[in-house]
């Protein structure tokens, strides 16, 4: 919707994981690196984790694309609280590998047939484990036998392994040490920086046909990083949103203002639906023990949501309007 006001080709902010959006920040470049790392050493396992929303899915996804002609057969499976068979049958389901009512010990072999004919065809095969943390133990522990697989002089099949910060706990456990030894590298992606949150903003902005409008004043970039954190899902969310209100007002400079009012829906929808009207920094006793002063700052905060929700409404309807606007002239645009 707000594409076309601002004259982009396309939406800059979607939440869908695209390789054409990656941008290299300074963690996302070193992520890559080990990568293309255990790539170059065509064995183990590659682990990365990293907050939700910090990036891992299009790191991969880049790396696949820069893979795409080569002589690489990648998969990439999204875990889902599998147990040991079930995540056997996925990643043969993931490579294309008939499993339907096989026993273990056929799927292994119908695996290893697989790989062995990859080699006999001179390609590698990569296996990518996204969501890892979901994994059982067992779970992991199929995919360590997995790396298993091999031909005279090297291994059949080398996996990544992607996830939350929890599934570093899970590598640590006592279990996982023959694991642990099969990693040849592993990193944690953080978060972006302040300024590498403005360069985000704008590399993503670019790449849609930005010519300045509209325009963030750099105190909205402050206060995006403030709210962010800079995670960049958390970033494409908000900005979506504000790029939204932007059109709804018909802002060409979105300020601190905007992010603020933004951020106050966003809290309002999600975060602070069902909290208490009281401060984040105070308990419930200490809001009472203000008598009368207490219960008008509850008053005052519940008037400002519900203020915030009325001015959501009124843009919500303005949009409604302009889309059965549109849709109305395309309608009345076409013959009979």
């Amino acid at each position: 919707m707000y594409e076309a006001f601002y004259k982009l080709s396309a939406k800059p902010f979607q939440l869908n994981p695209d390789p054409r959006f990656f941008y290299g920040s300074k963690g996302h470049k070193r992520a890559m690196a080990y990568l293309e790392y255990g790539l170059s050493l065509a064995e183990g396992f590659i682990v990365i984790t990293g907050e939700v929303g910090a990036g891992k899915t299009t790191l991969v996804r880049q790396l696949l694309k820069k893979l795409e002609g080569q002589n690489v057969v990648a998969a990439q499976l999204v875990s889902t609280q599998l147990d040991a068979e079930d995540t056997l049958r996925m990643v043969a389901g993931a490579f294309g590998v008939e499993h339907e009512g096989a026993t273990k010990a056929t799927l292994l072999k119908k695996l290893e047939d697989f790989l062995q004919g990859c080699l006999r065809q001179n390609k590698r095969v990569l296996l990518v484990v996204d969501e890892a943390q979901n994994l059982a133990p067992r779970a992991v522990e199929e995919l360590r036998m997995l790396s298993n697989f091999q031909s005279a002089d090297r291994p059949l099949l080398q996996s990544f392994l992607l996830g939350q910060p929890e599934f570093r706990r899970t590598l640590q456990s006592e279990g996982m040490q023959q694991l642990r030894q099969r990693v040849i590298a592993s990193y944690h992606l953080g978060p972006i920086d302040a300024a590498e949150t403005q360069a985000y903003i704008q590399h993503r902005l670019d790449l849609v046909g930005w010519q300045g409008d509209p325009n963030y004043t750099a105190d909205a970039y402050a206060l995006i990083y403030q709210y962010t954190g800079g995670i960049p899902r958390k970033i494409n969310m908000l900005c979506d949103r504000l790029m939204l209100l932007g059109f709804l007002a018909e802002k060409h400079t979105l300020d601190e203002e905007a992010v603020q009012e933004v951020i106050a829906d966003l809290r309002g929808e999600v975060a602070d639906s069902d909290a208490p009207m009281y401060a984040a920094n105070e308990s419930p006793a200490q809001a009472g023990a203000g008598g009368w002063d207490g219960h008008a700052a509850s008053l005052d905060r519940l008037t400002q949501k519900v203020d915030h929700m009325e001015k959501t409404l009124h843009r919500l309807v303005s949009l409604v309007r302009q889309m059965l606007f549109q849709t109305t002239g395309k309608t009345q645009g076409k013959p009979d």
